[in-house]
């Protein structure tokens, strides 16, 4: 276990720092265009704008926007690629993105203009925070407790409490890393099946 958490460590914050690196460049890319990719944020209710689900996670408004949400992403990111590997942390960050961006087009206040990785990050808290449970590990269950005490003042962040903050994004991001964690959870083998056999008289499972 330790040796495989090792080998992905490098990968993981290879992808992370990537990762982080493209929302900046982007972001540079919309200031000096004078917000240009702006038009890439998710307009509820707009068929036009289904488009936009994805791309509008990687898209800010301004850089403080996206300085706020930088460390976090960077952190939880780095923790739930590591537990998971590569391939489930993006299984988990498609659906998470997904989630929050669908769940803004369908409950955002109409004419507002949402994007940012906020809702990935409230996925990636929701998906860290209970998957150890899920899956019954001690470790992650100890990660799971630990992110909650260090971020669990975000979940403020998911409840309409602050004008021109997307809490729609948030809380379906939220939701969308939990049910991550229970459809992407490691299935393991069934332990005490009776194995079928062709002796007669023995049991065996349906």
């Amino acid at each position: 276990m330790a040796g495989r958490t090792t080998r992905r460590a490098a990968p993981a914050i290879c992808l992370m720092l990537g990762w982080v690196a493209l929302l900046w460049l982007l972001e540079g890319i919309d200031v000096v265009t004078g917000g240009a990719l702006d038009t890439f944020g998710i307009q509820p209710r707009e068929p036009a704008e289904l488009v936009d689900v994805v791309p509008a996670a990687f898209m800010h408004f301004g850089f403080g926007h996206l300085a706020a949400n930088t460390l976090p992403l960077l952190v939880l990111g780095f923790v739930a690629a590591l537990r998971s590997g590569l391939r489930r942390f993006l299984a988990v960050v498609l659906l998470v993105i997904l989630t929050s961006g669908l769940g803004v087009w369908l409950t955002a206040a109409t004419h507002s203009n949402t994007a940012g990785a906020s809702g990935v990050v409230f996925g990636l808290f929701g998906y860290l925070l209970v998957r150890g449970f899920i899956e019954r590990k001690p470790l992650d269950i100890a990660i799971g407790l630990a992110v909650g005490l260090l971020y669990g003042s975000i979940l403020w962040g998911a409840l309409p409490t602050t004008s021109g903050i997307s809490w729609q994004a948030h809380l379906f991001g939220l939701a969308g890393g939990v049910l991550a964690a229970f459809l992407f959870r490691e299935r393991r083998p069934r332990t005490g099946t009776p194995t079928l056999t062709n002796l007669q008289g023995t049991d065996y499972a349906p």
